[in-house]
């Protein structure tokens, strides 16, 4: 009897003790690590936002390859989830529940075995310089029984080094595809001026041309005709389709002139006419473009070297060269900010 009464009393106690821990064990925890990624945000962004992604990168892939895995809905969205099925890895699933572009991503992650629980992945992505400083964690509420674990658990270690791990993979594979871009993006630079490949659509011009314009006389042929054809279209209710531009088909350094048209993109097709000015369509088709930041005046090292690549490429250009005047000089006084878009039509 006395034993009984014995082991009543110490089952008690333990009761006791275990409601005490229960009440003074912690109420929430976080784990959470860090690393920079020599890589644009945008690029490291790509990883942490598709569950696919991160199946790549993730420490407990390698943990069970055996796992039995499946996505629910647009990976990529808010509402996608990953489920997945192991014996290493257990039971549970992550979805994603918020998206911020290159800042930031929240997913549930719902533990089934071997034990239940709710937690939340966070991924925060902070700009240094060209590279990424991003932060992986996971948070929740403990329930009772969490409460007394977290007073023999450090989950901190339990879970910080899966984090180190994964993150090392995801710094890899980010630096890997960054590599790649800025060497895709060095391929397609000359003097500093950085090439697109556009497929531009058929745009129908209305303006003046002057086949044998003085290098000289393009600032005030361009200042009196933009004026007068802006007012001739909206006599005849058409509808621009762009900014003013510039339809050349030569430039003649021997005797400095040009043949060339001070022209505004309209809705419309090869049949559309103004009284007084020339219609021209320009096909669709491939065009090399360049974004030139600058005085209009000065932009014949960006076409100088549009020729270079097309002679490195083994392109050939035909057709005409269109410049496209963005920037309003009258809005914008900083030359510097003016942008005129150069287009070469190529084969």
């Amino acid at each position: 009897m006395r034993a009984l009464k014995t082991i009543l009393i110490i089952l008690l106690a333990l009761v006791g003790l275990l409601v005490i821990l229960g009440l003074v064990g912690p109420s929430n925890y976080r784990v959470e690590r860090s690393t920079t990624i020599a890589a644009l945000p945008a690029v490291v962004y790509g990883y942490v936002s598709h569950l696919s992604s991160m199946k790549e990168w993730g420490p407990w892939q390698a943990m069970d390859k055996d796992q039995v895995q499946r996505i629910e809905g647009t990976d990529g969205t808010v509402g996608a989830t990953w489920h997945w099925e192991g014996d290493t890895v257990g039971t549970g699933s992550q979805k994603i529940v918020s998206l911020e572009p290159n800042k930031n991503v929240r997913c549930e992650l719902h533990f089934i075995e071997p034990f239940e629980s709710i937690s939340t992945a966070t991924y925060d992505l902070e700009p240094v310089g060209d590279s990424t400083r991003i932060t992986w964690g996971m948070e929740g509420e403990n329930t009772f029984m969490g409460k007394i674990m977290g007073v023999f658990m450090d989950m901190d270690k339990m879970i910080g080094p899966d984090f180190e791990k994964g993150l090392a993979n995801l710094k890899a594979l980010a630096e890997e595809e960054q590599a790649a871009v800025l060497a895709e993006k060095a391929s397609r630079t000359v003097d500093g001026y950085l090439i697109e490949t556009v497929e531009g659509a058929e745009t129908v011009y209305i303006g003046m041309r002057d086949k044998k314009l003085k290098w000289k006389d393009m600032g005030a042929f361009f200042g009196t005709h933009f004026q007068a054809i802006g007012a001739a279209l909206g006599a005849a209710q058409l509808e621009m389709a762009g900014a003013p531009s510039g339809v050349y088909w030569a430039w003649n350094d021997k005797d400095q002139t040009t043949d060339m048209m001070a022209a505004m993109p309209v809705k419309g097709d090869a049949s559309t006419q103004v009284a007084g000015y020339t219609t021209h369509v320009v096909p669709a088709g491939r065009r090399l473009k360049v974004a030139y930041y600058g005085d209009y005046t000065k932009n014949m090292d960006a076409h100088l070297a549009i020729d270079t690549y097309i002679r490195e490429k083994g392109l050939t250009h035909y057709g005409n060269v269109i410049e496209e005047y963005v920037t309003d000089p009258m809005a914008e006084p900083d030359t510097a900010k003016w942008l005129t878009n150069i287009y070469y039509m190529v084969k």
